[in-house]
């Protein structure tokens, strides 16, 4: 099979869905290439029932359609999947499933994209047939979340209890009475805990770095305080505002951040811990704060101070890896992401690169960067057509 786009997008999640919504309000043809059976598979698939969106739903909708004014305004995991669908279906959006693209170049000769991709349709393994196809632009939009990642644990192949990934817990209904611990202390392992605790579940988190906690009301302080005065002075009234709230949390063994929750999102991709109830649990005792993991010994899990425990399960909330640059075959001066697969600092834009290149969703401004990133893409493509 060899098939010609005007524009050829890589990803069915959020982003690669703006990236087509505001294509298709443009009258830009496009192919769009998943390797999922579905579009928006971490959202439909591999999130926890608690879910929610943690901003307001206004900085969270997609290009040329709003989040209806009568839905909530912190949406849970079900109403924004209603959303999704209804994006598609609004802008006849027909992804092209699994479709696993295993490299794309640029060929100067033609000035076109060759992509090259897999079709992995169930039962067919790493064994189904190969793709071509080509394009005047590519399109990346594989998310910042893309494929799990599980740190390698030195004897965590002897732990006799079980083992999962945040992608594949749904809630702690399984786990009532048993003794469960969270490694990771991101957005998802916070809440994860949390859930765990309300089901029942003897909770441990481990947190090895440094935490800012916020409250959703005061993330939606900082863009209007943003029009009045200077990025420190913000950041550094949330900060106080954040201690006022949670108090010295590292009397908890949660180390204590000495920079503020945006200068760490810019410089290490570390979000804000946005606390919707774990905190308290934390405090009260529900939810015990243990160091880093040294060792496991059996269903024994020996921590970096010495102290050890015995646990039922182990849920890793250990984040993402992203393997574009895998399949993403260009210069690396010509490329726009760095080796972890976000856009380097040093690019101007964030969206565009060379040849035809465009990135949507990967420079960590969120849903609401990822639709402010496509209606770039798509009004830049439209002006070169």
């Amino acid at each position: 099979m060899n098939k010609e786009a005007e524009v050829i997008i890589v990803g069915g999640g959020p982003s690669g869905i703006a990236a087509a919504g505001a294509l298709s309000s443009l009258s830009i043809p496009f192919l769009l290439l998943e390797r999922s059976d579905c579009f928006a598979p971490l959202w439909q698939r591999h999130s926890y029932d608690r879910l929610h969106i943690h901003l307001p739903k206004h900085t969270c909708q997609l290009p040329h359609m709003a989040i209806p004014d009568d839905w909530p305004k912190y949406p849970p995991k079900s109403l924004f999947v209603q959303y999704l669908h209804r994006y598609v279906s609004h802008f006849r959006i027909e992804p092209l499933y699994n479709r696993s693209v295993e490299s794309a170049r640029y060929d100067d000769a033609s000035g076109r994209w060759r992509v090259v991709a897999r079709d992995v349709s169930a039962g067919r393994g790493g064994e189904g047939a190969v793709e071509e196809y080509s394009a005047r632009f590519l399109v990346v939009a594989t998310g910042e979340s893309c494929d799990a990642f599980m740190p390698e644990v030195e004897g965590l192949g002897s732990f006799g209890g079980k083992v999962m990934h945040s992608t594949e817990y749904k809630n702690g209904k399984e786990f009532v009475k048993k003794k469960v611990l969270v490694v990771g202390s991101g957005n998802s392992g916070m809440e994860i805990a949390l859930d765990l605790a309300d089901h029942g579940a003897v909770t441990s988190i481990v947190v090895r770095s440094p935490v800012n906690f916020v409250t959703r009301e005061m993330l939606n302080w900082v863009v209007p305080l943003l029009k009045y005065l200077p990025f420190n002075w913000v950041e550094r009234l949330t900060m106080i505002a954040s201690r006022l709230w949670f108090g010295d949390m590292s009397k908890f063994g949660i180390p204590k951040a000495e920079e503020g929750p945006f200068t760490m999102k810019m410089k290490y991709g570390k979000y804000p811990l946005v606390d919707v109830g774990t905190c308290e649990k934390i405090r009260s005792g529900e939810i015990q704060v243990l160091p880093a993991v040294k060792c496991v010994k059996g269903n024994e899990v020996v921590f970096e101070d010495g102290r050890s425990d015995s646990f039922d399960a182990i849920v890793f909330a250990t984040g993402f890896k992203r393997p574009t640059k895998q399949w993403l075959k260009v210069k690396e001066e010509d490329c726009l992401l760095n080796d972890d697969g976000i856009v380097k600092p040093s690019c101007p834009n964030k969206w565009k690169g060379k040849n035809g290149l465009y990135c949507v969703g990967l420079s960590r401004r969120g849903f609401l960067g990822a639709a402010l990133d496509a209606q770039s893409v798509a009004n830049d493509i439209k002006e070169l057509l």
